[in-house]
């Protein structure tokens, strides 16, 4: 194996291994590369892996330092399929849903959860229903594809009749 020349390092106070194992599990393209265990302990002290084709250390370093929301791992779905897979994993054994496909899995580390839909939908030309497209995106926790799909087409219904005069709803006052 080459050592890459750049790698992500996530910093754990002892559950690396852990963490890195359950990584794997969710992404083709992932594996334990490599476990170096503590001489004093036994215990994983640093794990390289690969999630998704990009290279991971998890290090194993004590309480000094804590994983944040300001460096998530992001993720394109193909589908709502995947989306669903991978939010109910990621949430799962006290992980924590947020908005927009943020969440925090058990062991702290943020994650973006998102269906390519998101990005292509957004980019539309029709800047209008881009924007009726983040308007339902920022109201979301778990992405819903179909959502942003009737956001995006304006549902006729809803435009059928807003041009209508309200319903008569009786004799008012005078």
């Amino acid at each position: 194996m080459t050592p890459e020349k750049q790698r992500i390092c996530l910093w754990f106070y002892t559950q690396g291994e852990e963490a890195a194992q359950f990584y794997i599990s969710l992404l083709p393209d992932s594996r334990i590369d490599r476990v170096r265990r503590s001489e004093v302990d036994q215990h994983a002290s640093v794990v390289e892996f690969t999630l998704g084709g990009i290279g991971y250390v998890a290090l194993n370093a004590g309480p000094h330092l804590r994983l944040t929301e300001a460096v998530p791992i992001s993720v394109l779905a193909n589908d709502q399929a995947e989306v669903d897979r991978l939010w109910s994993a990621l949430v799962s054994q006290g992980g924590e849903g947020g908005r927009c496909g943020w969440l925090r899995d058990r062991f702290g580390l943020s994650w973006q959860i998102l269906p390519r839909a998101v990005p292509r939908l957004l980019a539309e030309a029709d800047r209008d229903a881009a924007g009726r497209v983040a308007q339902a995106f920022m109201e979301m926790g778990k992405v819903d594809i179909a959502g942003l799909e009737a956001a995006f087409a304006d549902d006729a219904r809803d435009r059928s009749t807003a041009d209508e005069p309200a319903p008569w709803e009786g004799p008012t006052e005078d």
